[in-house]
């Protein structure tokens, strides 16, 4: 073997292990699960306050070890009880929900150090995340033993409803750590502000109208379930805020494709 040869034999298996190192976490699966939460006219002050689960599932594309894009599907369930509040004021107007949250979404997630599965050398790093997504939302009183969906009362009186269907935006910081080979296990805290103030139901003022339910000495006022019927005609209902906020917080696993293929002799 000339030496020429050999030279370009070592410098081919150099460039292999270059573009083989580049190539390495391009696709990754993940799997995730924890608690749901929500800010609203419900909760006001809380921002950690978890009320259900979620689940999520997502496929990624790892561009280098910074930056990489996700499509992401979120489902959780969230509620919330005035009943249970510490503010009298709110345990008065006794307004409830619990719904469901099925949210679609793309996200760009950038790493803070250079993370060994996407071509990097450190095996953790923080993250950040943003991006834009769909949430299918359906809130629900359930009373004398019949579940009710509220989007579809108007309990405020809306001439055309809302949409239970609306764009939102995700956003939050996570922590990423590979543990074995391709394994990696992460954490992440995420909020979303969806467009919409009536995750809960609950945006702006007592009908003219109010919505009933049941039959007799049953009968629930929908609009106004307060123990005192004080919820008057054109005064504040909700918090007047222009938008609800909900939150997922996850630990999860995922798996990396590496792509390490090189021609051999």
């Amino acid at each position: 073997m000339t030496l020429n040869k050999l030279l370009l034999i070592i410098l081919f298996f150099i460039t292999c292990g270059q573009i083989s190192r580049a190539q390495q976490g391009n696709w990754e699966l993940g799997l995730m699960a924890g608690g749901a939460g929500y800010m609203g006219d419900l909760n006001q002050n809380n921002p950690l306050q978890i009320s259900g689960f979620s689940a999520g599932v997502y496929g990624k594309r790892n561009f280098n070890q910074y930056l990489g894009v996700r499509l992401n599907y979120h489902y959780g369930q969230i509620q919330a009880k005035d009943a249970e509040s510490g503010n009298a004021q709110f345990r008065e107007r006794n307004l409830s929900f619990k719904t469901s949250l099925n949210e679609v979404s793309a996200l760009v997630d950038f790493n803070f150090f250079n993370f060994n599965l996407g071509g990097g050398t450190r095996q953790f790093t923080p993250y950040l995340f943003t991006g834009a997504g769909f949430v299918v939302f359906k809130p629900t009183i359930k009373y004398d033993g019949e579940k009710y969906r509220l989007d579809r009362m108007a309990t405020e009186g809306q001439e055309n409803g809302y949409s239970n269907v609306v764009l939102t935006i995700p956003y939050g910081l996570g922590l990423r750590y590979n543990y074995r080979d391709t394994w990696s296990v992460f954490t992440e805290l995420g909020y979303r502000t969806p467009l919409t103030d009536y995750i809960d139901d609950v945006s702006g003022r007592y009908p003219t109208n109010p919505v009933i339910v049941g039959n007799g000495q049953n009968q629930l006022n929908l609009s106004d379930p307060s123990l005192n019927q004080t919820g008057y005609a054109g005064t504040q209902r909700g918090d007047f805020r222009k938008r609800d906020t909900y939150l997922f917080v996850s630990v999860g696993i995922s798996f990396t494709f590496v792509s390490s293929k090189c021609y051999s002799f």
